[in-house]
Protein backbone atom coordinates (compact mmCIF):
# COMPACT_ATOMS: atom_id res chain seq x y z
CA UNK A 1 0.00 0.00 0.00
CA UNK A 2 2.82 2.55 0.77
CA UNK A 3 4.41 1.81 -2.61
CA UNK A 4 1.22 2.09 -4.43
CA UNK A 5 1.02 6.31 -2.56
CA UNK A 6 4.46 6.39 -3.20
CA UNK A 7 3.74 6.01 -7.35
CA UNK A 8 0.67 7.96 -7.15
CA UNK A 9 2.71 11.09 -5.38
CA UNK A 10 5.45 10.78 -7.68
CA UNK A 11 3.36 11.33 -10.72
CA UNK A 12 3.91 14.42 -12.58
CA UNK A 13 0.16 15.13 -12.44
CA UNK A 14 0.15 15.41 -8.14
CA UNK A 15 3.63 17.30 -8.17
CA UNK A 16 2.45 19.74 -10.62
CA UNK A 17 -1.19 20.21 -8.58
CA UNK A 18 0.64 20.46 -5.40
CA UNK A 19 2.98 23.41 -6.58
CA UNK A 20 0.14 25.32 -7.88
CA UNK A 21 -1.34 25.36 -4.21
CA UNK A 22 1.73 26.44 -2.87
CA UNK A 23 2.13 29.45 -5.56
CA UNK A 24 -1.70 29.94 -5.43
CA UNK A 25 -1.33 30.36 -1.06
CA UNK A 26 1.44 32.54 -2.03
CA UNK A 27 -0.72 34.85 -5.06
CA UNK A 28 -3.09 35.13 -2.29
CA UNK A 29 -0.93 36.20 0.30
CA UNK A 30 0.03 38.82 -1.86
CA UNK A 31 -3.30 40.07 -2.85
CA UNK A 32 -4.55 40.29 0.49
CA UNK A 33 -1.91 42.38 1.33
CA UNK A 34 -2.47 44.55 -2.42
CA UNK A 35 -6.14 45.31 -1.18
CA UNK A 36 -5.24 45.61 2.54
CA UNK A 37 -2.58 47.98 2.64
CA UNK A 38 -2.50 49.29 -0.80
CA UNK A 39 -6.12 49.85 -2.68
CA UNK A 40 -7.89 50.05 0.04
CA UNK A 41 -6.59 53.26 2.26
CA UNK A 42 -7.07 55.61 -0.97
CA UNK A 43 -10.54 54.54 -1.31
CA UNK A 44 -11.18 54.80 2.36
CA UNK A 45 -9.28 58.01 2.25
CA UNK A 46 -11.71 59.09 -1.22
CA UNK A 47 -14.52 57.97 0.68
CA UNK A 48 -14.17 60.24 4.38
CA UNK A 49 -11.07 58.20 5.76
CA UNK A 50 -13.57 55.04 6.18
CA UNK A 51 -11.78 52.17 6.85
CA UNK A 52 -13.31 49.27 5.23
CA UNK A 53 -12.00 46.40 7.35
CA UNK A 54 -13.98 47.48 10.09
CA UNK A 55 -17.15 48.31 9.01
CA UNK A 56 -19.79 46.41 11.06
CA UNK A 57 -23.46 46.03 12.09
CA UNK A 58 -24.17 44.68 15.20
CA UNK A 59 -26.86 42.61 15.07
CA UNK A 60 -26.83 41.26 19.25
CA UNK A 61 -24.99 42.78 21.92
CA UNK A 62 -22.31 40.63 23.72
CA UNK A 63 -23.09 39.27 27.56
CA UNK A 64 -19.68 40.59 28.63
CA UNK A 65 -20.25 45.00 27.26
CA UNK A 66 -22.69 46.12 25.27
CA UNK A 67 -22.06 48.51 22.62
CA UNK A 68 -20.83 50.54 21.03
CA UNK A 69 -18.12 49.04 19.55
CA UNK A 70 -14.56 50.43 18.24
CA UNK A 71 -13.62 47.63 16.39
CA UNK A 72 -14.74 43.76 15.12
CA UNK A 73 -12.25 42.55 17.16
CA UNK A 74 -13.58 44.35 19.84
CA UNK A 75 -16.87 43.18 19.70
CA UNK A 76 -15.64 39.88 18.80
CA UNK A 77 -14.34 39.75 22.28
CA UNK A 78 -17.60 41.13 23.81
CA UNK A 79 -19.23 37.96 22.06
CA UNK A 80 -21.31 40.46 20.29
CA UNK A 81 -22.59 39.26 17.19
CA UNK A 82 -21.77 41.18 13.87
CA UNK A 83 -22.53 41.37 10.56
CA UNK A 84 -18.80 42.49 8.52
CA UNK A 85 -20.27 43.65 5.59
CA UNK A 86 -16.69 45.93 5.47
CA UNK A 87 -14.49 42.52 5.27
CA UNK A 88 -16.74 41.09 2.54
CA UNK A 89 -15.90 44.54 0.34
CA UNK A 90 -12.39 43.68 0.92
CA UNK A 91 -12.89 39.87 0.38
CA UNK A 92 -14.77 40.95 -2.55
CA UNK A 93 -12.23 43.21 -4.07
CA UNK A 94 -9.49 40.74 -3.91
CA UNK A 95 -11.54 38.07 -5.60
CA UNK A 96 -11.86 40.91 -8.24
CA UNK A 97 -7.81 41.62 -8.32
CA UNK A 98 -7.50 37.41 -8.61
CA UNK A 99 -10.01 37.19 -10.86
CA UNK A 100 -8.23 39.87 -13.20
CA UNK A 101 -5.04 38.40 -12.80
CA UNK A 102 -6.27 34.93 -13.49
CA UNK A 103 -7.63 36.32 -16.99
CA UNK A 104 -4.29 38.39 -17.80
CA UNK A 105 -2.65 34.82 -17.11
CA UNK A 106 -4.86 32.55 -19.67
CA UNK A 107 -4.52 34.88 -22.29
CA UNK A 108 -1.20 35.46 -22.46
CA UNK A 109 -0.80 31.34 -22.32
CA UNK A 110 -3.37 31.43 -25.35
CA UNK A 111 -0.61 33.98 -27.22
CA UNK A 112 2.09 31.43 -26.44
CA UNK A 113 0.23 28.55 -27.16
CA UNK A 114 -1.94 29.79 -30.39
CA UNK A 115 0.75 32.39 -31.74
CA UNK A 116 -1.23 35.25 -34.04
CA UNK A 117 0.95 34.17 -37.24
CA UNK A 118 -0.53 30.72 -37.14
CA UNK A 119 -3.28 29.71 -39.39
CA UNK A 120 -5.78 27.68 -38.23
CA UNK A 121 -6.12 23.96 -40.32
CA UNK A 122 -9.11 23.89 -41.71
CA UNK A 123 -11.33 20.41 -40.84
CA UNK A 124 -14.50 20.68 -43.35
CA UNK A 125 -14.76 21.92 -47.06
CA UNK A 126 -17.66 22.34 -49.16
CA UNK A 127 -19.31 20.17 -51.30
CA UNK A 128 -19.08 20.77 -55.06
CA UNK A 129 -22.80 20.11 -55.64
CA UNK A 130 -24.79 20.93 -52.81
CA UNK A 131 -22.36 23.24 -51.35
CA UNK A 132 -22.93 22.18 -47.39
CA UNK A 133 -19.85 21.46 -44.94
CA UNK A 134 -18.48 18.11 -44.60
CA UNK A 135 -15.65 17.02 -43.22
CA UNK A 136 -12.10 17.67 -45.47
CA UNK A 137 -11.15 13.19 -45.79
CA UNK A 138 -15.19 12.70 -47.05
CA UNK A 139 -15.27 10.83 -49.66
CA UNK A 140 -19.32 10.85 -50.50
CA UNK A 141 -21.14 13.84 -49.20
CA UNK A 142 -23.41 12.49 -46.50
CA UNK A 143 -25.93 15.45 -47.84
CA UNK A 144 -26.65 14.94 -51.30
CA UNK A 145 -24.42 11.07 -51.14
CA UNK A 146 -22.96 12.45 -54.35
CA UNK A 147 -19.43 10.73 -55.33
CA UNK A 148 -16.69 12.99 -54.44
CA UNK A 149 -13.60 11.37 -56.08
CA UNK A 150 -12.85 13.56 -58.76
CA UNK A 151 -14.49 16.66 -57.92
CA UNK A 152 -13.21 20.21 -57.73
CA UNK A 153 -13.21 21.25 -54.13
Amino acid sequence: MLKDFKAFIMRGNVIDLAIGVIIGIAFGAVVKSLVDDVIMPPIGLATGGIDFSNKFVVLKDGAAAAGPYVSVAAAKAAGATTLNYGLFVNNVVSFLIIAFCAFIIVRMVNKLVHPLGTPEVPKTKPCPYCKLDIPITATRCPNCTSQLTGAAA
